[in-house]
């Protein structure tokens, strides 16, 4: 598997999440199992299942925050500067027909939510503007057509 990078805020919240799986989540359902069988017949028993099920949700979110995890880079975008797109960077694009601004930090995957103003590495605006510069335009290909926007600042917090 390849590095998966993030920022230390992202790792953070992950490590959180599994700290909170295996702490609390885990123990809780593992109760609720015992609960359930106490109650007799297991195969028409609607809890015990509800139970299993949930148990079965956590122990793959487990594994899954564990590899994400034990492959994460932890980039620190304080650390990096100049005017070429990389990965933490604050991007302000101008749209070049309606001239509407959007600003849009690039992060990992794991840590992206555009509610937010903050888009994934992977995702198709976020690969157009990867190592491009202050002052270009750049096209975006989307549903509804080509979207044509340009660079006009790029910022590492």
């Amino acid at each position: 598997m390849d590095r998966i990078p993030m920022t230390a805020g992202g790792l953070q919240q992950l490590e959180d999440e599994l700290r909170l799986l295996k702490d609390v989540e885990r123990p809780a359902v593992t109760q609720a199992i015992g609960i359930a069988r106490e109650h007799g017949d297991l195969k028409e028993n609607a809890e015990y299942h509800a139970a299993r099920e949930r148990q079965s949700f956590i122990e793959g979110r487990v594994l899954e925050l564990e590899a994400i995890i034990s492959h994460s880079e932890v980039i620190d975008p304080a650390k990096l500067s100049g005017d070429m797109v990389r990965f933490g960077a604050t991007v302000l694009l101008v749209d070049e027909e309606t001239e509407e601004e959007k600003t849009y930090q690039i992060l990992g995957e794991h840590e992206a939510d555009l509610k937010n103003g903050t888009i994934s590495i992977g995702s198709p605006l976020a690969r157009q503007i990867i190592g491009r510069s202050l002052g270009d335009s750049i096209e975006v290909k989307a549903p509804g057509g080509s979207k044509y926007y340009e660079i006009v600042k790029v910022d590492y917090k």
